[in-house]
């Protein structure tokens, strides 16, 4: 085993929930890019996003279930030597909060959260737990929800808790060649607004893929970080894993 187990503390119920993949690859977004991962994907989301490049994760009822002990087996048999953590991703991962609170606890290993920070309470559930957490904000443009100021004041709630509690955090915006300089200003303005320091927080601009989709149009990249950079510190990074035919 890679780390040892800690006793169970629930009476022997196992707590079961579904996912629709694992699997060993290189982080190719975010802050964490080139990085040796073990993903667990699980299944159901709580949006509705139009660019979702997973679209068979929001069907709960997706993939197969898992114990906590099932899936540390799987994650144990992708262990590598480069491994640096696992990514726990979706769908949106804090569905499951209760069950990945219940596996860390147990088995501690380091963890990215990929969410969209949309449930504050069940990401306060995992804030002792995990140690990176990448928060995609969603643009109006996106399509997540009707209701797009009520999301924001969610994700705005996830992160004023992660900063606090002080864990390495970025928030991630994926943008589209129409995406407009304002609206991510406005972003940019009310996260510098709303948190009081942001000196540890960094905004990725992940240009939608096909990357095809911005030929003759890359220059909007330059006009949006030079934008967001009023505000936060910005990193503009494409999906990488995708330029190198990877999972």
């Amino acid at each position: 085993m890679l780390i040892p187990p800690k006793p169970q503390s629930n009476g022997g119920f196992k707590i079961k929930t579904r996912i629709s993949e694992i699997f060993s690859s290189i982080q190719g977004e975010g802050k964490l890019i080139g990085r040796r991962q073990v993903f667990v994907r699980f299944t159901g989301c709580n949006l509705n996003c139009n660019y979702c490049d997973t679209p068979l994760s929001r069907d709960p009822g997706y993939g197969d279930e898992f114990d906590i002990d099932a899936l540390y087996d799987k994650i144990n048999e992708l262990i590598t030597p480069d491994f640096h953590s696992v990514s726990f991703t979706g769908g949106e991962p804090l569905i499951h909060a209760d069950f990945i609170k219940d596996f860390l606890e147990k088995y501690p290993l380091p963890s990215l959260l990929e969410t969209n920070g949309s449930l504050p309470e069940e990401l306060a559930k995992l804030t002792e737990l995990v140690e990176y957490v990448s928060m995609d904000v969603k643009l109006p443009e996106h399509e997540a929800v009707s209701n797009w100021d009520d999301l924001m004041d969610q994700e705005i709630k996830s992160i004023k808790l992660l900063i606090k509690k002080g864990i390495n955090t970025y928030c991630k915006l994926v943008v589209h060649p129409s995406t407009t300089t304002d609206t991510v200003a406005f972003i940019a303005a009310r996260i510098k607004d709303e948190i009081p320091d942001t000196s540890k927080l960094s905004l990725v601009v992940q240009p939608v893929s096909p990357l095809e989709l911005w030929s003759g149009k890359t220059h909007k990249l330059l006009e949006i970080s030079e934008k967001a950079g009023e505000y936060l510190d910005v990193l503009t990074i494409p999906q990488v894993h995708k330029l190198l035919n990877l999972r």
